[in-house]
This record gives C-alpha cells, structure tokens and sequence, in this order.
C-alpha cells in the first residue's frame, strides 16, 4: 500500500555547516568536507533554519522499498556529520597460525604491501581509498589501524585488505589466517 507522505528528520550539530542543492548533499565541519550525490532517489530534501537547523526528507505516494530509502538517506547524512566532526577509525588483526604476516606501511600511510601471507612469495598490494591515512598500531601486535572521514572510503579499505587476503585452494575451516577487522566506529578520545 503506497502512503500518501512520509517524512524523516535529522537535527544538525553546532560547528557543522550543511548545503543541500538539487539532491546534492555537502557537509562541512572541523575535519573537513564530504559531499555526496544521492540524485538516483527520488524524494524532497528540504534545509530547515530556525533556532536549530534540521534536514527534512519526504517520499510522497511511495512504496514499500522506496519508503525504505527515507532513513537510508537520514543515516548516510548522519554518517557524512560524525566523520566531519569525529572521523572514523577500523582496526584490523593479522591472525596466523604459523607464518607471520608481515604488513609493511608505504607512502605515508596511503598503500600497505602484505607479505609471507600462508608463506607465500606473492607480495599484496592494497592502495587506500582518498581520504584514509593506514598506520601500525603502537599498543597492540599485528594491528592496523585505519582512520578517515568518509565511512564509505575507510570500510572499503579495509574489505580490501581483508579481501586480498583470502586463502584459496584450502579448507577455510582450517586455515583460519587473514587480516580481519577487529573494531570500528567514530575515532573517540582516548
């Protein structure tokens, strides 16, 4: 059954600056800037100034699934907010049952080269996304650490690492080894 209107809404922060311009979001806040095109769906994406400044979001006469875009959007505008304010940090652990994975860091934290994977000689290679800064972590063994603002550029890098390292051609319930993502969020202060 289709609704007639149906309306999300979304409070934006202090020290965030939000334009939204024909379905073109931009968010600007202390870490930087993210803008996103979200034209593919169909809906009114209204800017509310007042005491407080809120983004609108209508689906008129829509279905089911397009409804269902509604708080996709609202939390694609939120996640664009936390990393302009906060940013967003993964941590990854090189797990190994015998041969050490070594993960050595390049260009200032932009490309990381995984060797000895299953003792292989084949050296990986994974480039970050833009945005994404890699670096070795100083309190734990075999973590990485991943930061960036933009959750979409963070998490892809890091499924790319985690993807580069498959075992293939073995039984995966044995052969455990992998660099998976062990943690993930906003960057808090710690």
């Amino acid at each position: 059954m289709r609704d007639v209107l149906q309306t999300e809404e979304l409070d934006i922060p202090e020290g965030v600056e939000v334009s939204i311009k024909s379905r073109v979001i931009v968010v600007k806040g202390p870490r930087g800037t993210l803008t996103k095109n979200v034209r593919h769906v169909n809906m009114d994406i209204l800017l509310q100034k007042g005491k407080t400044t809120k983004v609108s979001l209508a689906v008129w006469q829509g279905g089911r699934k397009h409804v269902a875009c509604l708080r996709t959007i609202r939390t694609l505008i939120n996640n664009m907010i936390i990393g302009v304010t906060k940013g967003f940090r993964y941590k990854m652990r090189a797990v190994y049952a015998h041969f050490p994975i070594n993960c050595i860091i390049q260009n200032d934290g932009t490309k990381v080269e995984i060797r000895n994977f299953l003792g292989e000689k084949t050296v990986r290679h994974v480039n970050m996304l833009g945005g994404v800064t890699i670096a070795e972590s100083s309190a734990q063994k075999d973590e990485l650490i991943l930061e960036g603002n933009d959750i979409d550029n963070v998490s892809q890098s890091a499924a790319s690492i985690q993807g580069i390292c498959r075992v293939r051609n073995k039984d995966i319930r044995k052969f455990l080894d992998g660099i998976y993502v062990s943690n993930k969020g906003p960057i808090s202060d710690e």
